[in-house]
């Protein structure tokens, strides 16, 4: 049972992550902020790390550069509201693994979500 990391501000998006992740099976902890997320990896590093680039405290680039440089890495993906060209190429420069843009259907993310973490255990 993969540990996925979800790092978003929004309380009602961390309840739907959570409940959709874990009818999946997925083991699930979330972080709030920027300074929780980094934390949170530290304490115990997670498969993947789902997180949004606006935080309270700052922004998610600082998730993505932690996670990817876990031994191993851990995949990222990237959910925003706010996109653009630029955010899209912060965010992959910075080690994401993939960018979805809020909103998107469920199946999207969970897609993502297995594919991402196929790809890191084989």
């Amino acid at each position: 049972m993969s540990r996925i990391l979800v790092v978003e501000d929004e309380v009602d998006l961390v309840v739907t992550y959570e409940r959709l992740l874990r009818r999946e099976g997925y083991r699930v902890v979330t972080a709030a902020s920027r300074a929780e997320g980094l934390k949170a990896i530290g304490a115990a590093p997670p498969a993947l790390v789902i997180s949004d680039l606006r935080l309270p405290d700052g922004n998610g680039l600082d998730i993505i550069r932690a996670a990817r440089a876990l031994d191993p890495p851990a995949p990222v993906i990237v959910v925003t509201a706010f996109v653009s060209q630029a955010a899209r190429e912060a965010a992959l420069a910075s080690g994401a693994t993939a960018f979805l843009a809020k909103p998107f259907p469920a199946s999207a993310l969970l897609r993502l979500v297995h594919d991402e973490l196929a790809r890191v255990t084989h």
